[in-house]
């Protein structure tokens, strides 16, 4: 894959690739303080070798349809995905994030074949039911483990890559810069007393579990990843403000 003014892309290890891409939805109120910018993130992850796992893509995003980003996005994916020469498997991390999952979906299946992956929480607001779904506990879904993430929105979820100690979220925490992360503020989750006081009580903690991976990378889809002393970065995050606080 290449970088381009709208399509930037981070080559992390070998097959271990982030990505960002202008998401569809964003308008220029979305980014001030408790909101989140324009692009967002997704990664490409191979298996290590000898593994019989599919490529897994986590919340991939293309950039808009008919741009030349597109056509060069496409085109890099295809060589890709032509090289490791397996199924892939595509996971979201909440119903906000189905993404490109589709068109992946169209594109690939008859050539390597394609599951999506989704936790059952989400699939009200992604509108159809993917062929895999989470349930309330840990799953292992193409050598990545599933972590559902408590009290922001249904079926929210992180994605551990054993293999490469790779910690991955949708919308739980975010990228604060120069290495340092955020939780997702209350404002991101559900509206009403209830809701809130559930966020108050278990989001941060279910969070802080995920600590004890000891992850060396954390990959956010909303801000910048924290590329070294990931474990730090995160356990900094659960005891500090949340972001745009």
């Amino acid at each position: 894959m290449s970088a381009d003014t709208n399509l930037v892309v981070t080559r992390i290890a070998d097959g271990l690739w982030r990505w960002t891409a202008p998401h569809p939805e964003w308008t220029p109120e979305k980014d001030k303080p408790g909101g989140w910018g324009r692009m967002v993130g997704a990664v490409y992850s191979e298996p290590p070798a000898g593994s019989s796992d599919p490529v897994a893509l986590i919340d991939p995003i293309a950039p808009p349809e008919g741009s030349p980003e597109a056509e060069k996005f496409w085109a890099a994916l295809d060589r890709d995905l032509e090289r490791a020469g397996r199924p892939v498997a595509v996971l979201i991390g909440n119903g906000y994030h189905l993404r490109s999952a589709r068109d992946v979906e169209r594109r690939y299946a008859g050539r390597y074949g394609v599951t999506i992956h989704a936790h059952g929480g989400s699939v009200a607001r992604l509108g159809f039911e993917p062929a895999g779904l989470f349930g309330p506990g840990p799953a292992l879904v193409a050598g990545v483990d599933a972590l559902p993430i408590e009290a922001l929105d249904e079926g929210e979820t992180a994605f551990f890559i054993r293999s490469r100690r790779v910690l991955v979220f949708a919308d739980a925490v975010l990228g604060a810069g120069g290495g340092r992360l955020a939780v997702a503020p209350p404002s991101w989750a559900p509206e009403g007393e209830t809701a809130r006081a559930r966020y108050h009580e278990r989001f941060r903690a279910s969070i802080g579990r995920l600590v004890d991976l000891d992850p060396a990378i954390v990959l956010p889809s909303h801000g910048e990843p924290a590329l070294e002393r990931g474990r730090d970065a995160l356990a900094a995050a659960v005891a500090g403000p949340a972001w745009g606080e």
